[in-house]
């Protein structure tokens, strides 16, 4: 078959396969469109999870008549003043979006330049170019398009339920209205109206408030600020406590010069600057911004520029991690808020109103008061004369000092395992084997920081019986175990010697210990490295050695706990990303018993 030249309607039809994948892709480009107009409130409507119909609705500039007959001609665009392809100021540059979406549906613009008292319309019927024609209309855009993929009915099999594609119409406005916070968004679907985002002011405090309604409350209530900046790079955005984490990355937000952008790139030094702050399989919450020169980031990689490429993408990723890790470090001790609401929540609907049992009234039943009212009302609590909990931390008055410290002044401790504090205006429960457990830990890291752990002999080894493939793992990593104080050698077939132990661990269960971190070396990913090893063995021994559940401390223990968690970064969330105490506020307690 000869070579030859294809139609312009085959062109187009070609281009909409690379653009337009989904009406979410529809929606994208017509919003980008609008943003790069100078829009300040923006409308997204759809019906039939935008097959039917998808208007986007704009405050923008507007065109006049010769940029509407241009605007829907393949490549054509006021967007590359010198076709340089390395100085995209702007979110669209290609002109292919509109005659893409033009040729594979039924595609209507009205316009409407603020300097004009009119409006002028124009329509593209699957590649079929009308003229224009005179409308009314307020200043702006309004773009309709309507039975998108009719002239390529086969598309339609490769898209998803309704839902499905509602879904994604509904992240695509999400994730710009997160990037342009000083505008607002509308977007309706079918009969409801899923989304309104009024406009913001400008600076952080604007773009945590856009943020916080697009990723929730408790994102906004946990969120920490990140600054950074590294040559021509500089980063900004918020990111949540540890304590805050989901089973998947869909939380995850990266900007690049205004640009939401999908990049295996966050993912991995996400993963670094948290480390081990949250437990393996966990995501955290956050939205990152990158501003660097448009000569150092390519946009024009991908069909949806949907990706990037970065001309020094190591510097990038080296921002990010330290911006991140600094931030988290500066958040010490702080664990997650939804924790104490969490707990008023679930105890809000279990109040129910007292009542007094009623007892039949018989007239021998007079007798009963002959010892007067009050030692009457007072006789059911006789047989209250065991404590249930330890307050030995009241035998005294509580210093003011205490008060005013964040995790307070110990006051009681329940069931040998929650430490019960007082602050000023709330209550602190604290998990005292997950708190000391972090700070255990974190001695750990420190220590191997610094050259290595301090050791304790063993005065007679201790035998440790494990399986013949533990036995050899063990000894394989033996002299990682050295670098964390734990001694040991191969002592026949299946089984090991322990020496020496970490002297922070104290008196400790080796047995336990040293199978424990056997079964972790067995099952680990071989592909960790040795940082992330060590750190998981700290992990480990670092839970034996804390404090256990059930042991009963003084009052000055608990205190020193108290002030040793204020002092080491981290301490809101133990080793496997738990938060470490819940804060209760006082106006919440309150509220519990109807005081407020």
């Amino acid at each position: 078959m000869p070579i030859r030249q294809l139609s312009p309607e085959t062109i187009n039809r070609i281009a909409a396969g690379e653009v337009v994948e989904r009406p979410a892709s529809v929606v994208k480009e017509l919003v980008e469109n609008a943003l790069d107009a100078g829009a300040t409130e923006i409308e997204v409507v759809t019906a039939g999870g935008g097959l039917s119909l998808i208007r986007v609705s704009d405050d923008g500039s507007g065109m006049d008549a010769g940029d509407l007959a241009l605007c829907v001609e393949r490549h054509a665009t006021s967007k590359l003043s010198e076709e340089d392809l390395f100085a995209i100021h702007t979110l669209g540059f290609r002109g292919e979006a509109l005659p893409s979406i033009g040729s594979i549906a039924k595609l209507t613009i009205v316009t409407r330049p603020k300097t004009r008292p009119d409006a002028l319309a124009i329509t593209v019927d699957r590649g079929a170019k009308g003229e224009i024609k005179p409308a009314a209309a307020n200043p702006g855009t309004r773009i309709e398009v309507r039975e998108l993929f009719s002239s390529v009915p086969a598309r339609l099999k490769f898209l998803k339920s309704e839902r499905a594609e509602n879904q994604a119409v509904s992240d695509v406005v999400k994730r710009l209205a997160m990037a342009y916070p000083q505008v607002g968004f509308a977007l309706t679907m079918g009969e409801r109206t899923s989304l309104v985002l009024p406009r913001e002011a400008a600076g952080p405090e604007g773009l945590l408030k856009r943020l916080g309604r697009i990723m929730g409350r408790e994102f906004m209530g946990d969120a920490l600020p990140v600054i950074g900046t590294r040559e021509e790079v500089s980063l900004s955005g918020f990111a949540g406590l540890p304590t805050l984490h989901r089973p998947d990355t869909t939380q995850q937000y990266l900007f690049i010069n205004g640009r939401p952008v999908r990049d295996k790139l966050l993912i991995g030094a996400v993963r670094a600057a948290y480390g081990d702050l949250i437990p393996r399989g966990r995501h955290p919450l956050l939205a990152l911004f990158v501003a660097l020169p448009p000569q150092s980031v390519d946009v024009n990689v991908h069909p949806a520029k949907a990706e990037v490429r970065f001309r020094d993408a190591a510097l990038v990723r080296s921002l990010i991690v330290n911006a991140l890790a600094s931030a988290l470090h500066a958040a010490g001790h702080r664990a997650s808020i939804g924790g104490g609401s969490a707990t008023i929540n679930e105890l809000r609907p279990n109040v129910v109103p007292f009542e007094r049992p009623r007892a039949p009234f018989s007239p021998g039943s007079r007798a009963a008061f002959t010892g007067g009212l009050a030692e009457a009302m007072q006789a059911p609590f006789t047989d209250i004369d065991i404590p249930s909990a330890d307050a030995r931390a009241n035998a005294g008055p509580v210093p003011e000092q205490l008060l005013e410290r964040p995790l307070g002044a110990a006051r009681a401790q329940l069931h040998e395992t929650y430490i019960v504090a007082q602050t000023r205006d709330s209550m602190v429960i604290v998990d005292q084997h997950a708190a000391h457990e972090r700070l255990v830990y974190e001695r750990m890291k420190a220590m191997l920081a610094n050259g290595g752990v301090a050791r304790q002999g063993l005065l007679i080894p201790v035998v440790v019986d494990l399986s013949a493939e533990e036995a050899a793992a063990v000894a394989d990593k033996a002299d990682e175990l050295a670098e964390l104080g734990l001694v040991l050698e191969p002592f026949g077939e299946g089984a090991v010697a322990v020496r020496e132990t970490p002297a922070l661990l104290g008196e400790t269960d080796v047995k336990g210990l040293v199978q424990d971190l056997a079964a972790e070396i067995v099952g680990e990913d071989q592909g960790f490295a040795l940082k992330e090893r060590l750190e998981a063995v700290c992990s480990r021994m670092a839970c034996h050695g804390s404090v256990r559940a059930g042991r009963r401390l003084s009052p000055e223990e608990m205190n020193a706990l108290l002030r040793e968690m204020e002092a080491t970064p981290y301490s809101g969330q133990c080793n496997h990303g738990r938060p470490t105490y819940v804060e209760l506020k006082l106006n919440d307690i309150e509220r519990l018993f109807g005081r407020r």
